[in-house]
């Protein structure tokens, strides 16, 4: 039996006081509704339906990595609702689980657990939790065998009913010849003026369908977000999951509560990451690295034994075995450094090779660039890769020294051995061996006198 997983992603998210719709408002870099489908993408011959509405447009142009059937509601008239305009789509002969995209945290093991209780094909399953303050969830109602028979949303449930603690989490499996016989059947009869999915509960009890409930592991993994508050409080959640996992694959943070991994972060033996840092994209640190306060690191890769220190932005660059990168250090998408490089203080490399042993140490540019081994790059140095319209690339051969406040002027050759002297202005290629000195003459006036103040 094929299983069809319905996620509701219609809703505005008023609360959210915000223009972009409430299920792509991102959770670790990713959009909720995003963290929904990856779980639920996990299942055993899962066909992933996405139910839509406010902002329909826009859902659609970012979630575009799962193989997704949309469907519209134009109008946002309750869960039961919204699972209705899905169904055209779903194989008669599946079963349906229900999610919901503001949801983000649920565990692929929770809603595996969930679907083996539907295994016969004649039962409901229903994921309810006991919470301490169960105010605005719809509620468990059970007889007094402990057999359920209702949930009663909260505005309409009764001073005694509002006493349960056990809430109704809004995901559900159940067949979906079951549901295609239920939906039609609900009504708007409520305070809210709604077709609640959780009616199907009582109809499933008064035909003698077996209705289950499990819990999750975790609390966390029910809880939805209606406004940035609760968002914030379950990034939290999560980058401390994630955060934990890295201590136990024995890598040592300064503090696991002030690290922020919007991605995949994968680690070698004997990293380690200072507080304030953050890693976006895929990310991965060989043996050894050492990553200093406050650093942020793109889609890249850190050799073995790099040192990383504060303040210093990594983007989409290559850093292999030995290098040193900081404190204020920038590497653009395309810098590659080779082993035992250095890119000191504030200084930034662009789609550039910095050679073996090579230094890029103060206050230096280096753009469109190859440089090759033992390089010396003085401070204040310049590649002038850009006219306004074109780039250039610069060539410096290996052992060159470049001398402090020098500008290259693309294109640009250094031989290797070359000598560049410190504020020069280089136009011209320089050859192997040779000393460039291209700056004006020094001039010394004598018996000069400094004005003064009238």
């Amino acid at each position: 039996m094929t299983l069809a997983v319905v996620t509701l992603a219609a809703g505005k998210g008023s609360r959210m006081k915000s223009d972009l719709p409430k299920v792509l408002h991102p959770l670790a870099g990713q959009p909720m509704l995003a963290h929904v489908l990856r779980s639920a993408s996990a299942l055993a011959d899962a066909r992933l339906h996405v139910v839509i509405g406010h902002g329909a447009d826009v859902v659609k142009e970012q979630i575009t990595d799962f193989p997704l059937t949309w469907a519209l509601q134009s109008e946002q008239k309750g869960t039961g609702h919204a699972v209705a305009m899905a169904m055209p789509d779903v194989d008669p002969a599946s079963t349906v689980l229900v999610l919901y995209g503001d949801v983000p945290l649920i565990r692929n093991e929770t809603l595996q657990k969930l679907l083996n209780e539907t295994h016969d094909g004649h039962a409901l399953a229903l994921l309810t939790v006991e919470l301490a303050d169960p105010n605005g969830y719809g509620r468990i109602v059970r007889d007094d065998a402990g057999n359920i028979l209702s949930i009663v949303e909260h505005k309409d449930a009764s001073d005694l009913q509002r006493k349960i603690r056990e809430v109704n989490t809004g995901i559900l499996a159940v067949s979906a010849a079951l549901l295609n016989e239920w939906l039609p059947k609900l009504s708007a009869n409520n305070a809210q003026g709604e077709y609640y999915l959780t009616d199907v509960i009582a109809m499933a009890v008064e035909q003698g369908v077996a209705v289950r409930a499990i819990h999750p592991q975790d609390e966390y993994e029910v809880q939805g977000v209606n406004d940035r508050l609760q968002l914030a409080g379950l990034e939290r959640v999560y980058q401390r999951q994630l955060a934990d996992q890295l201590l136990r694959d024995g890598v040592s943070l300064a503090d696991p509560a002030r690290i922020d991994i919007r991605g995949t972060l994968k680690a070698g033996n004997d990293v380690r990451i200072d507080v304030g840092c953050v890693f976006e994209g895929d990310v991965v640190l060989e043996d050894g690295v050492q990553i200093g306060p406050y650093c942020v690191i793109k889609n890249s890769r850190i050799g073995q034994g790099c040192e990383i220190e504060c303040y210093s932005m990594i983007d989409q660059a290559l850093v292999a075995a030995d290098c040193h990168v900081g404190p204020y250090a920038r590497l653009r998408p395309g810098a590659e450094l080779h082993n035992g490089a250095k890119v000191g203080n504030f200084c930034e490399v662009k789609k550039s090779v910095i050679g073996e042993g090579s230094k890029v140490n103060h206050l230096t540019y280096i753009g469109d660039a190859e440089i090759g081994k033992d390089v010396n790059i003085g401070a204040g140095t310049i590649t002038c890769n850009y006219d306004g319209v074109n780039k250039f690339k610069t060539e410096i051969g290996d052992n060159a020294f470049i001398g402090s406040n020098t500008s290259l002027v693309a294109p640009a050759k250094i031989g290797a051995g070359a000598t560049v002297a410190a504020g020069s202005v280089i136009t011209k290629e320089v050859a192997e061996g040779e000393l460039a000195v291209a700056r004006g003459k020094q001039r010394n006036v004598t018996g000069w006198a400094r004005p003064v103040k009238q």
